[in-house]
């Protein structure tokens, strides 16, 4: 494992101080397939984790609203890397290993890192590893981090949080562990934006839009979602991924990353306030959200939690790389909506107005029954 982890220090494509992935290059292997006939596996017992979507890569028009997007909200999102940058350093300092969860925590965990270096002067270690949800977290790549820095604690990152299955995931899995090696990990995870109130570790509870939820891999280092094959990852392997070189031409993964940096210094005094004032009116980790999704699951009839996707990252991914059959919107006029309008006109996809929510949108998955 620690050779192939050698080679895997290249994988992606961003640069090589930013961060470590700790997965199997699965690049060689072909494990895309039609959206319908991945959607029908998946709705007929497949774990998502086996097989991977076709990596949609977004016209010209749409790429418009990308840089509109990151434009308008680069210092929000820099804001909002600082303000949860002091939380998780102020809680551990320079005793810190940022684990940024692949695919979507990969850029926030770079973007921490690179707040804490610039405010603090403190060049935190950076790795980016695997969690499924139902299957949990690659062990193989903790005791690589444990091995490597032992004096060390953990600081889990994720882009967001939707209904809080990751935050679920995260915690039953350091419980596992914990239960199978003694050892104890933080299972707080920190993150941008927690519309869902699914953690104490955040940067805002306003569900708006950050710019890499809007992309693919190509604002992911070029790294695909992670898989967990039994026919391609042995015990002794990390989970896998792919790297998508043939796309280096749309890569804007290291672009978006130094437009964002650069806004730190302006915004480091008001994060700072921001996170006293945060520290000193505590919220903890309520799972509001997943009240609302129970919601809706009844008014629309369906089945399970999981054909329910709110939020705008969660939204977004719908629509690139499932099956949709609705999207709820809280507000149609909202600047963070302009990316899905777009793709739900492009995809005939119906938005349907739904004010009383404290997402700003949801999408629904389509039954792949009524989909014949």
């Amino acid at each position: 494992m620690n050779e192939m982890l050698d080679k895997k220090c290249q994988f992606g494509s961003y640069h090589e101080n930013d961060v470590v992935f700790l997965l199997k290059d699965l690049s060689s292997y072909e494990l895309e397939g039609p959206t319908e006939h991945r959607e029908k596996n998946i709705q007929s017992g497949q774990h998502y984790s086996e097989s991977l979507p076709i990596e949609y890569q977004p016209p010209e028009h749409y790429m418009q609203v990308f840089w509109e997007t990151l434009e308008e909200y680069k210092k929000k999102v820099a804001l909002c890397t600082g303000i949860v940058a002091e939380q998780l350093f102020r809680q551990k300092g320079k005793n810190t290993v940022l684990v940024s969860l692949a695919r979507a925590g990969t850029p926030i965990g770079i973007l921490i890192k690179r707040y804490i270096l610039s405010k603090y002067q403190a060049d935190l270690p950076h790795y980016s590893i695997s969690i499924i949800r139902d299957k949990g977290i690659d062990e193989n790549a903790i005791h690589h981090i444990l091995k490597k820095h032992p004096d060390k604690q953990i600081q889990f990152i994720d882009g967001w949080t939707g209904k809080g299955a990751i935050s679920i995931e995260l915690t039953k899995a350091c419980n596992a562990f914990k239960e199978k090696y003694g050892i104890v990990l933080d299972d707080t995870l920190a993150v941008l934006a927690d519309p869902g109130q699914c953690t104490s570790l955040y940067g805002t509870r306003e569900d708006f839009l950050i710019p890499s939820a809007c992309l693919n891999s190509t604002v992911s280092g070029l790294v695909s979602r992670t898989v967990l094959n039994d026919q391609l990852i042995g015990p002794e392997d990390f989970h896998g991924a792919k790297y998508y070189g043939n796309l280096v031409d749309a890569d804007v993964s290291n672009e978006y990353i130094d437009i964002v940096s650069k806004e730190f210094p302006s915004i480091q005094q008001e994060a700072f306030q921001a996170f006293e004032r945060l520290e000193n009116d505590q919220n903890g980790a309520a799972f509001k959200g997943m009240d609302e999704v129970v919601g809706m699951s009844k008014e629309f009839d369906i089945g399970s939690t999981h054909f329910i996707k709110p939020g705008v990252g969660e939204t977004t991914r719908v629509l690139l790389r499932r099956i949709p059959w609705k999207i709820l919107m809280k507000d149609p006029d909202s600047p963070y909506v302009r990316h899905i309008l777009l793709l739900a006109k492009e995809r005939n996809v119906e938005v349907v107005h739904y004010p009383n929510m404290s997402y700003t949108c949801c999408g629904l998955i389509k039954k792949v029954s009524d989909s014949q």
